[in-house]
Parts: structure tokens; C-alpha cells; sequence
């Protein structure tokens, strides 16, 4: 099973959501996230997500096309602009949006310690929806 999961610039809310779903979701399933645009890693989002004990610090921003060429089971928009640009995919598949507040749009003008805790609830807020996501239709259908 293949998951998707699209934001504007692939730097923050996409990439977390890729590391949770790597992280919760049994191994038969390969995730992988991008963006519409290419933003670079966010550095506070990589550390809160070591402190949830996930190192994306390799991992690296990047478009849907360059993404290996795979049938995709379900593609997850994870904010408003990626759900209104989200490109043209090949296949069939389940398509979710799940909206995310910006933790660097929130964040802006607060201190370090200000903007961790905004980065902190969004991290969390994405774990619980990878953690909700319903895949034994795609399960089943991969099956």
C-alpha cells in the first residue's frame, strides 16, 4: 500500500506526517510525502519529531515528481493551498483532506520556546490522524 501525504512546501506538516505514518503504520505500508512547491526541512520540525524519537534530519523537501513512479492507494493533503493545488495524479485512489494549522505561520515573531510549543501540538495533532486513518479498504484492496 502506498500513502501520500502533500503540502505546499514539503518542509513541516507533510514531512511529519510521513514519519508518523513510517513509524505507526505496519511495514506492507510505504509512505512518502511532497509538496507542490519545495520549502527545505523545517529545523523545528525536525526537533520535536527527535524528541518523539523520529530522526528526519536525512530526509530532504521535495515535488510529487520526483517521487518514484507507484500506484498510489491514498493521498492525503494536509493543508488548504495542497488540497486547492494538489497536482494531477495517475491512478485511482482514496483521497483524504486533513487540514493542519502552519506551525511556522503561527509561529512567526514568537521565541524559540514559543514556537516549539506550537510545532509540539501540531506533531501531535498529526500523530492522532495518522494513528485514526482507516486503511483496511486499502488493505483489502491491496490484498
Amino acid at each position: 500500500m502506498n500513502i501520500l501525504f502533500l503540502c505546499t512546501g514539503n518542509s513541516c506538516r507533510s514531512q511529519m506526517a510521513e514519519a508518523w505514518a513510517r513509524t505507526l503504520l505496519p511495514g506492507h505500508v510505504h509512505c512518502f510525502s511532497a509538496g507542490v512547491e519545495v520549502h527545505g526541512l523545517n529545523p523545528f520540525a525536525i526537533q520535536v519529531l527527535m524528541e518523539a524519537g523520529i530522526d528526519t534530519s536525512p530526509q530532504r523537501s521535495k515535488l510529487v515528481d520526483e517521487l518514484p513512479v507507484v500506484s498510489w492507494d491514498l493521498v492525503v493533503t494536509v493543508c488548504d493551498s495542497a488540497q486547492e493545488r494538489c497536482p494531477i495524479l495517475p491512478g485511482t485512489f482514496r483521497r483524504i483532506h486533513q487540514s493542519f494549522d502552519d506551525p511556522p505561520r503561527l509561529s512567526k515573531g514568537l521565541s524559540d520556546e514559543e514556537a516549539l510549543v506550537v510545532y509540539r501540538r501540531v506533531r501531535d495533532e498529526i500523530r492522532q490522524f495518522v494513528q485514526s486513518l482507516d486503511l483496511s479498504i486499502e488493505r483489502k484492496a491491496a490484498e
